[in-house]
């Protein structure tokens, strides 16, 4: 179904499609096409415009449409994702360092996302204070970080010195929980958390709806909801931030916590619509303001589809005061529409890619070229991908096999750049920050996504992929004329004007 974007009136792109789409000299009119599928990666042709279309348009741009400016591409900087990078010569190492960050590379992220404490891709569970009681902080401290994220971070660096960086925690310092434990949830096998204590989630509420996630939804906060406690977290934070600026790396975004509505094994926390409008309005966005006013606060990240839910936290007016944003992954992506509807003066962005089940095929990565699509489409700004590595099944210390973009075999020492590379590479190697998404379509009916994009250099660009079992005509009017193209089966496409 054709998604109608909102409309402004925007000149400068206006005779930028009419100029070079329209009626123009047959050299504006030619576009070089990029083509990926499994065995034939990144094949280059060319395809001109036609002034008759060869079947019914998919997507028809005007010249007068605009979504968002789009700001930047970034990924997760994770414990085993340094440990697999290690395993490499250091020739190679450097080399996927350069196509991951470099500005020249193939995917040219320029934003990182890493964790506040231990997450589910950490070695395994630490927070910088485990002292319990420690209410000023005076054991504070990341020399954690400084032999495994402190090192990836800076090695990315390296190759772009302009990154910045955003955090959240997955779990507040154990302590501080009302279960005294990194997990939400018990498990035998992989915590030591005492099953009696699965009780706080829900305390005998049976109130379950199989249409949404979570299905029940958790009645008590696990962040202890004394002053005390949450005066201590929010300078936690600012501590955090201060500590990394020594180090010299800029973190520019707070979230208060990774996925609340995930009720895990690994390291999480579970949250109410009172205990989120709390914390955030009473407690961490002054505290930010007052030691770090240039570090804007999000609400996220948003991983449930339930509407009410997080409407509730948004009509809050203290809400609309203290955040500047709103990071969607994984479920809460469903509802990114609706609420960025209503909510039009927050800037939003996907916090998290989709990590699969540790397949690395090809299906994994047509469903990130659908995401891609959705996100930018739907007016999102700023998108993180999770693992950019990973080393054999990409297995988690909780047990959970993920995806991720390159792939390292610990026995042979090489990697392995996966098929949701390719499908990354098709977007991030030539939608940059200044880049204006135009329109979009989002194809779930007959496997045919697009994205039109219009880069500040006025070589406008349009992604399509052809995720069925056979090859499909396609056309996309722009402006006047006609993109007419025979897509191969189950294939990434950029097309973008010479």
């Amino acid at each position: 179904m054709l998604r109608t974007p909102k409309r402004f009136f925007n000149k400068k792109l206006a005779a930028l499609l009419l100029s070079t789409l329209g009626i123009t000299p047959a050299q504006a009119q030619s576009y070089s096409w990029l083509s990926s599928k499994e065995g034939s990666l990144w094949q280059q042709s060319k395809v001109t415009l036609q002034k008759t279309a060869t079947t019914t348009p998919l997507l028809e741009v005007k010249g007068d449409e605009k979504i968002i400016t789009f700001k930047a591409w970034g990924t997760c900087f994770n414990e085993l994702g340094w440990d697999a990078l290690q395993l490499l010569p250091a020739k190679e190492r450097e080399n996927i360092l350069a196509q991951l960050f470099a500005p020249s590379g193939d995917l040219r992220f320029s934003r990182g996302r890493f964790a506040m404490n231990a997450n589910d891709y950490a070695r395994g569970w630490y927070s910088c204070d485990e002292v319990d009681g420690d209410f000023e902080l005076k054991h504070f401290s990341i020399d954690h970080d400084k032999t495994t994220l402190i090192p990836y971070l800076k090695a990315a660096q390296r190759y772009n010195p302009a990154m910045t960086f955003w955090i959240s925690p997955w779990s507040p310092p154990s302590w501080m929980k009302i279960n005294h434990n990194y997990a939400v949830r018990s498990n035998d096998k992989y915590n030591q958390l005492a099953p009696a204590s699965d009780g706080a989630l829900f305390e005998g509420s049976t109130e379950k709806n199989n249409k949404v996630f979570p299905d029940q939804l958790a009645v008590n906060d696990y962040l202890i909801q004394d002053p005390r406690y949450l005066k201590a977290y929010a300078n936690y934070f600012c501590k955090f931030i201060s500590a990394y600026k020594e180090q010299g790396i800029p973190i520019t975004t707070a979230m208060f916590q990774n996925e609340s509505w995930s009720y895990t094994i690994y390291p999480g926390c579970a949250w109410t619509v009172p205990g989120i409008i709390s914390f955030n309005t009473e407690y961490l966005a002054p505290a930010l303001q007052a030691q770090h006013p240039g570090v804007e606060l999000y609400l996220g990240t948003i991983n449930t589809n339930r509407y009410d839910f997080i409407d509730q936290v948004l009509a809050d007016p203290r809400m609309s005061q203290t955040i500047k944003g709103i990071g969607f992954q994984w479920e809460g992506g469903q509802i990114l529409p609706p609420l960025r509807a209503k909510y039009p003066q927050y800037r939003y962005m996907q916090s998290e890619s989709e990590c699969g089940w540790g397949s690395f095929d090809w299906k994994a990565a047509e469903h990130t070229f659908d995401l891609m699509t959705h996100y930018l489409g739907n007016g999102c700004e700023e998108y993180t991908f999770w693992n950019a590595i990973l080393a054999d099944g990409g297995v988690s210390p909780w047990g959970w096999k993920q995806n991720a973009l390159i792939r390292v075999n610990s026995q042979t020492k090489t990697a392995t750049l996966t098929p949701e590379y390719y499908a990354v590479r098709h977007f991030s190697h030539f939608i940059g920050a200044g880049t204006t998404i135009v329109a979009y379509r989002q194809g779930k009916d007959d496997h045919l996504p697009v994205l039109v994009a219009a880069p500040p250099q006025g070589k406008l660009l349009v992604m399509a992929g052809n995720f069925n079992d056979g090859s499909k005509s396609v056309a996309v009017k722009l402006g006047g004329r006609y993109l007419n193209a025979t897509l191969p089966a189950h294939s990434f496409n950029t097309f973008q004007l010479k």
